[in-house]
């Protein structure tokens, strides 16, 4: 995770982002620091990534890079106004994992942005950031099954805000079906026939962009019929209020990039 210390919306590079709109950005590390905090007090590992003047975006860490089976597949960013937090996040990876290789995919690759981890396989969203072509890569890189699904709403620009993984163990997840295309929803609805579907009101909530350890949901505290239908699936739902960030276009999910370590090493497969 990464402090949002230089956070500002200076740009507009999705839907959600209007540089009229003023930033508090005092309140933006307080929110940010609150889900830290929680994260923590569920028994979590919170590693940080230091804040670089001049990226604003860079509290979005899950856009960095994507760690599967403990290979590092750093980012490719679409927008020339990220691009320069690819190398500060490969940067953290080399120093944190010493030995451990890191990758770069010729496509553009937005990370956890548009990729979702279940148990062997993984989830991977196009239409607006990531392309195609990068699921492929990414397939060569992790060994693992690529299920593409297409994006067809710019409010749900990236993977994370219409789609998360609530068990990567029992490959539960869910979603908002009117941010994928027909087939894409056909092919979640079979892949998934009891998935948690949310509503519209939570998906403009950015309800969907939220982490879950399998047991506790961390979610944005808007997203009050998505936490209720979690409760009642025997999930621990724990809203985060996040709305300073969300005028960046992200909430939880972004904010955190999961760290997923080879199995077999001994060590948590998610800190």
């Amino acid at each position: 995770m990464c402090p949002p210390v230089y956070f500002a919306v200076s740009y507009s590079i999705n839907p959600w982002m209007d540089p009229a709109v003023p930033v508090d950005r005092d309140r933006a590390l307080a929110q940010w620091q609150r889900l830290v905090e929680a994260y923590r007090a569920c028994g979590h590992l919170v590693e940080l990534l230091a804040p670089v003047p001049g990226l604003p975006d860079m509290v979005f860490a899950a856009n960095g890079a994507s760690v599967i089976d403990g290979e590092v597949i750093v980012a490719r960013f679409s927008s020339s106004w990220r691009s320069a937090e690819a190398d500060h996040h490969a940067s953290w990876h080399r120093a944190a994992n010493p030995g451990v290789d890191s990758h770069t995919t010729r496509s553009v690759n937005e990370a956890e942005g548009d990729v979702a981890v279940l148990s062997d396989r993984v989830l991977a969203g196009f239409g607006f950031r990531t392309s195609r072509q990068a699921h492929r890569e990414l397939a060569d890189l992790t060994h693992r099954q690529v299920i593409s699904l297409e994006l067809v709403d710019p409010r749900f620009y990236h993977l994370d805000l219409a789609l998360t993984v609530l068990d990567d163990d029992g490959d539960q997840i869910a979603y908002y079906p009117p941010a994928f295309s027909a087939e894409s929803r056909a092919l979640l609805a079979t892949l998934f026939p009891d998935a948690v579907l949310a509503s519209s009101a939570d998906a403009y909530a950015f309800g969907l962009n939220a982490v879950s350890d399998g047991l506790h949901v961390f979610l944005p505290v808007g997203a009050v019929r998505l936490a209720d239908a979690l409760a009642a699936t025997g999930y621990r739902p724990v809203p985060i209020d996040l709305s300073e960030l969300a005028k960046g276009g992200g909430s939880v999910k972004c904010c955190t990039q999961e760290l997923r370590c080879r199995p077999g090493r001994g060590e948590p497969e998610e800190r």
